[in-house]
């Protein structure tokens, strides 16, 4: 087993592989995706879609792929997680990477605007939407480094997926306290939280999870979600349905049959979790 780590993505990457080319495949794949999808890469495909004013626009076939399964993932979420919120993120300060963040003004007069299809190598969007693929991508980076790179475990900032049966990952709570040893074998497994990337505007903190129904950042009593999932982009997309829907975002992590075990963590500190996760004695 060989392991190693990598920047990429805004995050460290960590990948194991049973051999070197399974590693340098996996960061090769990482450099892709982040050329194609990378909203603060000036030169990346991602960038240029978001800086053009056409409504229709031809798309590579990695940037096909991906916004295949950012449809998908909408679908799978009612509208909860939607890559077409990408103006919304942006005019709420999160507009570059986030270490470059600084106070801004809160945004006002915020319209809805998410209008976009995907049919093969083709791109349609109502004017004024724009794309941020940042978690998804991340998580569908995961997943192929795994079906398609030789990589055995690969760990994103969070978003994991193992093909190994002994993998286990421990669950963090937003104060550093190891809160579930959880063992993921074959699978995937995300964390989101709010408690991380925030910044000040001068209505209070925002932080980068906006909610699609109100167009401001989430107010969810959650402030992390971890779900377990086949995919790491399922697994993504999950955490971040369930810390949206708030109070009952575990019961509706429950009724998802894509989900396999969730955990919530509220801001008073309490732990909750479905049947299926180990939590840590106190």
């Amino acid at each position: 087993m060989i392991a190693a780590s990598f920047r990429a993505m805004g995050t460290t990457v960590q990948v194991t592989g049973r051999l070197d080319r399974d590693i340098a495949s996996t960061r090769e794949l990482f450099e892709e995706v982040e050329q194609c999808c990378s909203r603060f890469r000036s030169s990346s495909e991602l960038s240029r879609i978001n800086g053009e004013a056409a409504t229709s626009i031809d798309i590579s076939p990695q940037m096909g792929d991906v916004l295949q399964v950012a449809s998908d993932i909408r679908d799978l979420t009612h509208g909860l997680v939607d890559a077409g919120l990408g103006a919304i993120v942006s005019a709420w300060g999160y507009d570059r990477s986030f270490e470059k963040i600084s106070g801004i003004a809160e945004p006002a007069n915020l319209k809805a605007e998410s209008d976009w299809s995907v049919d093969g190598r083709s791109l349609t969007r109502s004017r004024g939407t724009k794309l941020d693929l940042g978690g998804i991508a991340k998580g569908w980076a995961c997943d192929r480094a795994v079906d398609e790179r030789g990589a055995l475990i690969v760990n994103a900032g969070g978003d994991v997926r193992s093909a190994s049966r002994k993998s286990q990952v421990d669950v963090m709570d937003p104060w550093g306290h190891r809160v579930a040893r959880i063992n993921l074998g074959v699978g995937a497994l995300a964390t989101s939280s709010t408690a991380r990337r925030r910044w000040m505007t001068p209505g209070g903190e925002a932080h980068h999870l906006i909610d699609p129904r109100t167009l401001a950042p989430s107010a969810s009593p959650i402030v992390s979600a971890t779900v377990m999932t086949a995919t790491a982009v399922e697994a993504e997309a999950g955490a971040k349905a369930m810390l949206l829907h708030g109070v009952d975002g575990l019961a509706w992590a429950s009724s998802r049959p894509w989900i396999s075990g969730a955990l919530a963590v509220w801001a008073d500190g309490s732990i909750y979790a479905t049947n299926g996760i180990e939590m840590e004695a106190a």
